[in-house]
């Protein structure tokens, strides 16, 4: 199936140059920030948050009052990413200096009463930094007053494992220690969207950070060895073990993740997947009883990969191969790793060239994890591939529904990674007689609404890709991208009912400025742009249109998630099409008046085109909506009679 999405970049260099301070693109606008008691820092994978932190919690060590920091992070491997480094060697003020002891990142349960102590006694002392996890941190908490972080800087890495739910004790203790002390904290996320369906923070905490975000798009662009990303989609029948090699280039650096033993795609038994895909790709010559590796001479050509098991479920034999993985230097340490729940956040590998996953993620958060272990900058590639293994619906299987509705939602994954990866625009009003120069990157578009208030601005700047998240993950408009339902009813129809639910306290002004913008940067992204002389094209549902010549009722026609599903439906068996339409046609949602007043002059085109009405029963969907819309409107007019 060819790719969904494939987004090129430009080389510039400019993400991974350093200023006098030693301070990369990123580091240098989070630097900017650095008075902000609240600071909330989102930045793709790779980019230098960890450094970024350092950067801050030093000044706010030095210059702002601060006597202690707290790092905290999911998982104790993450920790590394945080110790001892030189940064006076490339101009910076400090050197960041933690003292061992404190870092609780070690073996053992991170709930125990050593690590524990260990934190409670780094409250008490003149120790200055302390790393551990967020369990550990969570624990720590127990017991302590709020007042004892007065002047301290509790930084949070991969926010997103934080929510606003009352189950989750460490966001409860987050509003508590921002209510009772004078903390300061940095929040730091590789992932675009907020804990997917469960907010990181309420609105009115959230409000209380200052954003500072740089987005997929500047650091690819700013590589200076990646040219492209693509990702792509395989739909396979029966078992996906006999479907993996048809994607699996073994001449590729690889990380293949197997399915969830909880999943429908997995045979439930997780060490035979990892020995299948082994046996299919070669014979095992050895495994190294210090590190782990594997060696398997390739059936092909004989070549000797070298492969990781990270499905190990031993410890130790875990811990082998997880320790030499950490130390890769060179491209021919390994060819190709198998993983279930690791190898995702914080793991390093930049030779990786093909994510390979099996089966369909539900969390936005991890798929964009998964994307960044293969879009590290290195001299070994130019385009990085994600590749989603998923299965079919098979109309004589039980579970058709839930196949297809994983099939649909993994595309829907698919179109949130382009609006991420893509480069962003600012969208203006063109008005009569406008001769000022158009800026780069800037559009002008006719009848568009600017955002009026300090709170849609704020809305469009830092959480554009979290609205398009909850969006394009609304049941009714997954139901409705396919093409089944007129572009301008879910433009101007559902997308702001979902608007309204996400963002209550908005006026009806503010919702229509986030529709506009939302709907003209989702269907400037999924464009192409052009430039033909002195004039800049763009391609809008497959015709090339002067950009000076859009407008907002044009962009409304317009459904800028189908093209998708129609790569999709041009990659899929006519059966399979067959039981993908059914099984939306089954669950389609009511008609309501705002619809059918959109509807309603189509109607009247269709009779005076087609001198009849639309049917019911027309292969056209489209068609078949307007019919219902004659129904719907007839029902209505004889309750109106009835009602008198």
């Amino acid at each position: 199936m060819p790719d969904i999405v494939n987004v090129s970049y430009n080389q510039t260099g400019e993400s991974t140059k350093i200023n006098t301070m030693g301070m990369r693109e990123m580091q240098t606008r989070a630097f900017a920030s650095r008075d902000a008691q609240y600071l909330l820092l989102k930045a793709p994978p790779a980019s230098g948050k960890s450094r970024a932190l350092m950067f801050l919690a030093l000044d706010k060590l030095v210059n702002q009052g601060i006597k202690k920091v707290i790092v905290a992070v999911p998982e104790r491997s993450i920790g590394s990413s945080f110790s001892a480094t030189d940064l006076k060697k490339d101009g910076f003020f400090a050197n960041w200096e933690p003292n061992d002891i404190y870092n609780l990142c070690t073996p053992g349960d991170d709930g125990s009463s050593s690590k524990v102590k260990a934190f409670h006694n780094f409250m008490d002392n003149d120790e200055k930094i302390l790393i551990c996890t967020h369990a550990t941190l969570r624990f720590g908490c127990e017991g302590l007053d709020e007042t004892k972080f007065n002047n301290t800087l509790l930084a949070i890495d991969e926010f997103h494992h934080v929510s606003a739910d009352v189950n989750n004790k460490l966001g409860e203790r987050l509003k508590s220690i921002m209510n009772k002390s004078t903390a300061h904290i940095i929040a730091m996320t590789g992932s675009y969207f907020r804990g997917d369906s469960v907010p990181i923070l309420t609105p009115e905490y959230e409000r209380k950070f200052t954003p500072v975000t740089y987005n997929y798009y500047e650091q690819l662009n700013g590589y200076n060895y990646l040219k492209s990303l693509g990702i792509g989609y395989h739909f396979y029948t029966g078992q996906y073990t006999t479907a993996i090699l048809d994607v699996l280039d073994t001449n590729k650096k690889t990380i293949i993740h197997i399915p969830n033993v909880n999943s429908g795609e997995s045979t439930k038994q997780k060490h035979d997947e990892v020995n299948f895909i082994i046996d299919a790709i070669g014979d095992v010559v050895k495994q190294d009883s210090q590190t782990g590796v594997i060696e398997i001479k390739r059936h092909s050509d004989d070549k000797l990969l070298k492969v990781a098991n990270l499905v190990e479920d031993t410890s130790k034999e875990r811990d082998k191969i997880v320790n030499y993985l950490r130390d890769i230097k060179s491209i021919d340490d390994m060819d190709i790793i198998i993983a279930l729940g690791m190898a995702k956040e914080g793991f390093d590998w930049p030779f990786c060239e093909h994510a390979l996953t099996v089966g369909y993620r539900g969390s936005l958060t991890e798929i964009i994890q998964i994307i960044g272990r293969c879009t590290r900058d290195s001299d070994n590639k130019s385009h990085a591939q994600f590749t989603n293994l998923i299965a079919s619906p098979d109309a004589i299987r039980d579970d058709v529904k839930v196949a297809t509705n994983n099939m649909l939602k993994a595309i829907t994954a698919s179109l949130l990674m382009e609006q991420v990866l893509a480069p962003n625009f600012k969208f203006k009003t063109k008005v009569d007689n406008d001769d000022a120069e158009v800026k780069p990157g800037e559009i002008k578009i006719r009848g568009f609404k600017e955002p009026s208030s300090k709170r849609v601005k704020d809305i469009i700047e830092a959480d554009l890709n979290d609205l398009k998240a909850t969006i394009l993950q609304d049941d009714r408009m997954i139901k409705a991208m396919p093409g089944n339902i007129d572009p301008e009813v879910i433009n101007k129809v559902l997308i702001p009912k979902i608007i309204r639910v996400k963002y209550p306290d908005l006026s009806d002004e503010e919702i229509e400025e986030i529709r506009q913008y939302v709907v003209v940067d989702a269907v400037i992204k999924n464009g192409t742009i052009k430039e033909v002389g002195d004039q800049r094209f763009i391609t809008m549902a497959d015709k090339f249109v002067n950009i000076d010549d859009i407008n907002i009722d044009l962009i409304d026609r317009i459904n800028p998630f189908q093209k998708a599903f129609e790569i999709l439906s041009k990659s899929v068996t006519t059966k399979v099409l067959k039981i993908i339409q059914d099984t939306i046609q089954a669950t389609r949602f009511t008609m309501d008046f705002e619809e059918a007043a959109i509807l309603w002059p189509q109607i009247t085109e269709f009779k005076k085109l087609y001198n009849k009405e639309p049917s019911l029963t027309s292969n056209n969907p489209l068609e078949r909506r307007m019919a219902e819309c004659i129904i719907y409107l007839k029902e209505e007019k004889r309750k109106r009679l009835a009602n008198g």
